[in-house]
């Protein structure tokens, strides 16, 4: 388990907790526009926890959450303050290095895959890209719920030089328990993605924001994919918090509630049975907060 790297945790519920207001629809995009000092306290405090891996606060810098006028006109200056807040927590740890990993995110919404366009998609990707390109070390396109809005962002940092990351977001509804196999929002299966991936460049495949208790099987499946291909790509999770009845409809749309009984140590549990199934990078994504990274810190790296 040491050799486990530990990502870092939900960006906005820790904004919230270190006094950012966030409403929608800006969402974790506000704190950029008004408090833009608490976003780099939140990746201080993620490192400070053990991240080894911090996350640029570029998810809703898209037109669903700003609007497609001042995505235009703002956008590529809130993407870079986004890219260099988190150059500047990393800097300032001068004990071991943090990686920064340039947040992707889903550019037609969260958890609507049936809203993706091929035809727009670069037209935005292009400009998350060319604002955080001078800041991260590795792209994560995260959050994607079919296996096309992977292809695009493979295409979008093709031209980077920088490595890059997918990760998907899966069917966790109750329905999710009685499916043959682990399968992506969109209905693809997991098997499918780690095929896709194997054949991207991709050097990792991670599974996000959905319920814990469907992170197992996605990585067993994608392990064993990759076993019988004969490659060398990464597995990771960071599962959200949310609560079961409030886990359908797009991510961040409202405030969803979270659940009581994720705590470190319950979250921990999990995430050790998920490197025992073959996951060698785990972190939280929304809920999940600075004292889980700590605790997970702790147990994979101790």
């Amino acid at each position: 388990m040491s050799k486990t790297r530990i990502l870092d945790g939900g960006m906005s519920r820790e904004l919230i907790r270190l006094g950012a207001e966030l409403r929608q629809p800006e969402w974790s995009a506000l704190a950029l526009m008004e408090t833009p000092d608490i976003v780099r306290q939140v990746h201080a405090d993620f490192i400070d926890a053990g991240a080894d891996v911090i996350t640029t606060n570029s998810y809703a810098l898209v037109p669903f959450h700003i609007g497609e006028e001042r995505f235009r006109s703002q956008g590529p200056a809130l993407i870079a303050l986004a890219g260099k807040l988190a150059r500047q927590a990393t800097d300032a740890q001068t004990d071991r290095k943090v990686l920064v990993a340039g947040s992707l995110p889903p550019i037609f919404g969260s958890y609507e895959p049936e809203r993706f366009d091929p035809t727009r998609v670069q037209d935005y990707l292009n400009v998350l890209v060319e604002g955080l390109a001078p800041h991260v070390d590795v792209w994560l396109g995260e959050t994607l719920s079919l296996i096309a809005e992977g292809d695009a962002v493979r295409t979008a940092v093709a031209g980077t030089g920088k490595p890059f990351w997918i990760s998907f977001t899966l069917e966790d509804g109750d329905e999710a328990f009685s499916l043959d196999e682990p399968r992506l929002r969109s209905g693809e299966t997991v098997a499918a993605a780690a095929q896709w991936a194997v054949g991207s460049g991709a050097q990792a495949l991670l599974f996000n924001c959905s319920r814990p208790e469907v992170m197992g099987r996605a990585v067993e499946t994608a392990s064993a994919v990759f076993r019988q291909q004969g490659v060398d790509i990464e597995i990771g999770v960071y599962a959200n918090a949310f609560e079961a009845e409030e886990s359908e409809g797009g991510a961040n749309e409202t405030l969803h509630g979270t659940r009581d009984d994720l705590t470190d140590d319950s979250y921990s549990r999990f995430a050790c049975d998920w490197v025992e199934a073959g996951a060698t990078m785990v972190g939280g994504c929304c809920g999940i907060g600075a004292r889980h990274i700590h605790k997970l810190a702790r147990i994979l790296k101790g």
